[in-house]
């Protein structure tokens, strides 16, 4: 049997999605936002203690967190039982502090990324373990679930729609370095950096959507329709990609769903504010205010 462990969204999109098209059997061990994604795509099922899935597994595939220690225990648990395990890494920065939990380090025999991009940098920054490139699969749905998302009408002349995606930086820094500032700034900073600079991305604005990341609450932004005299929106209940399909421009400092837009055909800039710690994005394509 496959086991698979999971907390953070990213991976698990990408773990689901491959088990999706590959019609593979398993059991599971789900935490946070990966067992909403993982509901999403399979319906009802049965998660089983950690301990148990190990046992009873042949071997292990999981995510890995930024600040979940669920992956890591999964890895050293494995390991311990001679399992073999695999990793999946489903973005392009920080990979070996995945890896790092409770002052230790645990390595899996393999890690997965879904491009030439990642291959390399996990070569680099994870040398312990094999790096294997598998197609990313979310990205294929992505691509599919796309051209079946109707394109909203607007009128002739419509100014702009910019689409800002949110990243939980305080929480980051706070569980990976212990400093809530460690990225030299927040994530309440960078939204307040874009919307001050809103005139540099576009001369017509028609309308601002604000989307919190799955690990936060829909009303954590609110204030910022307060705050600016900007066409803003905060809180919609709708998925991330009828929100990108309906906006012109996305916006965000390094997350996934910066590469979203990318394979929706939109413009997309990161507004990593001036003397941050945070590593931008790298794909080309993407621009910087």
């Amino acid at each position: 049997m496959l086991g698979v462990v999971a907390h953070d969204a990213g991976a698990a999109e990408i773990i689901s999605s491959h088990l999706r098209q590959q019609g593979a059997a398993f059991g599971c061990t789900l935490e946070g936002a990966a067992r909403h994604v993982f509901e999403r795509k399979f319906g009802f099922f049965k998660a089983m203690p950690l301990e148990e899935l190990i046992e009873g597994s042949d071997w292990i595939l999981c995510g890995t967190s930024f600040l979940s220690d669920l992956e890591w225990r999964a890895i050293v648990l494995a390991r311990g039982a001679g399992k073999r395990v695999v990793a999946v890494l489903d973005h392009w920065i920080n990979y070996r502090q995945r890896f790092f939990r409770h002052g230790q380090w645990a390595f899996p025999d393999e890690v997965w990324v879904g491009d030439e991009l990642g291959l390399a940098r996990a070569g680099q920054e994870v040398p312990e373990a094999k790096a294997v490139l598998v197609p990313n699969a979310y990205f294929q749905d992505i691509q599919k679930e796309l051209a079946a998302v109707p394109v909203p009408q607007r009128p002739a002349g419509a100014g702009e729609v910019l689409l800002y995606v949110c990243e939980p930086l305080r929480e980051d820094g706070l569980a990976l370095y212990n400093d809530p500032l460690y990225w030299g700034y927040t994530e309440e900073d960078a939204l307040r950096y874009f919307l001050s600079n809103v005139g540099r991305i576009s001369s017509q604005v028609e309308r601002i959507i604000v989307r919190p990341h799955p690990q936060e609450s829909r009303d954590k932004y609110l204030w910022a329709a307060d705050e600016y005299d900007l066409p803003i929106v905060t809180g919609e209940n709708k998925t991330l990609l009828a929100q990108v399909v309906e906006s012109d421009v996305v916006v965000g400092c390094a997350t996934m769903a910066m590469v979203v837009g990318l394979l929706a055909g939109k413009r997309v800039v990161s507004c990593i504010p001036p003397g941050a710690k945070t590593q931008p994005l790298p794909h080309a394509t993407i621009e910087r205010i």
